[in-house]
């Protein structure tokens, strides 16, 4: 099964697999870091890192 570069198509080299480059492999971080890209799920709450004694109310 071949896969291609998911940044541009181009076959990739086993150093930055499943990337064909460096280039291809930091500009996929940079989207992550970001917020390029995003996952579907349930609104964040801000408070949840908190104690309960500390959330404000």
């Amino acid at each position: 099964m071949k896969t291609d570069c998911p940044i541009c198509g181009r076959a990739p080299v086993p150093e930055f697999k499943p990337f064909c480059s460096r280039g291809c492999k930091d500009r996929d971080l940079l989207q992550w870091l970001g917020e390029g890209y995003r996952i579907p799920g349930p609104p964040a709450d801000p408070q949840s890192g908190l104690d309960s004694d500390e959330r404000r109310d």
